[in-house]
């Protein structure tokens, strides 16, 4: 095979990729350490401790593929137990394509407790979000710059040109809303959210805000889980628990399936859970950590099963790091709740 059919090989490829992360920059993102951020994809899980708590997470998705798509999150959350509300804050960053596309985000949540029925607690959360992405147009190849033989660029040097027409913008800024419910008691947990709720313009199409096409696409997410406690320390705060758990989510005609279940003993966790996309098989994600004097740091990867292959891939990475400052807790509350893998 000629040097010149390897280039415009590697570059059809990664071109198709390009155009499929583009396609996919209206899905959101799902951490596949759900359970280190719950904030994220239900503002209803803000203030699962009363105390000041913050998290960080990394997302390293596909780096066999020029590690094209990379998340940064840092998040603040808390509950105050003499108003039974929660507040939280999220920053978020994403950063496709080596900086083709970048997303910045900044969300705000507050969320109202409200306890019935013994046991059974009912949790609202609203969340407003302000998200600027910005396209550099220059780093993107289209087919039709492509040569059997010398790939994007000519003879000379230069690029060929291409028939694509460049965007009037380069930033899109919009405001978001969300919505989330929990329901829960000291063994089971139930919630749904739902994103996008005011249909806010996203990318670059020509038809501007106004044009339906460039709507974000409605999020919906339903999740579900129960924690089995094995061992108590002398307050009571479980020591040893196994929390099984599924995450449904759909935008866009694609659904997302996680299931599998989370273990912790004393200071040690892991835990193994399936992706599924309903038409194919995805990942399995493998995760371990240590959680030790409120600070907990986990890793997780993914195993890449679909059709792209793991080695292609590389499968995917995630680090967390999370740290609640207890001692400016007013008093202890006792959290009558089954979210021990959130904390």
């Amino acid at each position: 095979m000629s040097s010149g059919m390897r280039i415009y090989k590697a570059l059809t490829y990664y071109t198709l990729f390009l155009l499929m992360c583009t396609s996919l920059s209206a899905q959101d993102l799902v951490f596949s350490q759900y359970y280190s951020n719950p904030v994220h994809f239900n503002s209803a899980f803000a203030g699962t401790v009363a105390y000041p708590r913050f998290a960080a997470n990394y997302r390293l998705q596909w780096p066999g593929l020029t590690n094209v798509y990379e998340s940064y999150a840092l998040t603040y959350d808390q509950y105050f137990p003499s108003k039974n509300l929660s507040a939280g804050l999220i920053l978020l960053s994403d950063d496709q394509g080596n900086g083709t596309l970048r997303q910045t985000s900044g969300k705000a949540i507050v969320a109202y407790n409200l306890r019935f029925r013994d046991d059974w607690q009912l949790k609202f959360g609203v969340g407003s979000k302000f998200s600027q992405n910005r396209l550099d147009w220059d780093r993107l190849v289209f087919f039709d710059q492509l040569d059997p033989v010398t790939g994007p660029l000519s003879q000379t040097g230069t690029p060929n040109i291409s028939s694509e027409v460049r965007p009037t913008t380069l930033t899109n800024s919009y405001f978001d809303i969300d919505m989330g419910f929990l329901v829960y008691n000291p063994r089971y947990f139930f919630g749904v959210s739902a994103f996008h709720i005011n249909s806010p313009a996203y990318g670059f199409g020509v038809g501007g805000p106004e044009d339906p096409k460039n709507a974000l696409p409605f999020f919906v997410s339903a999740h579900a889980g129960l924690q089995w406690t094995l061992m108590e320390d002398n307050k009571g705060v479980p020591t040893t628990f196994i929390s099984p758990s599924i995450l449904y989510a759909r935008q866009s005609g694609f659904d997302l399936i996680n299931l599998g279940a989370y273990l912790q003993k004393d200071s040690v966790f892991g835990g193994i859970w399936l992706r599924h996309t309903l038409k194919n098989l995805d990942a399995v994600i493998f995760s371990f950590g240590v959680n030790v004097n409120n600070l907990k740091i986990g890793y997780s990867y993914d195993l890449t099963l679909s059709n792209l292959g793991l080695s292609s891939t590389a499968g995917s990475h995630e680090l967390s790091i999370s740290f609640g400052l207890k001692a400016l807790e007013k008093k202890v509350s006792k959290l009558n709740d089954c979210f021990s893998l959130f904390r």
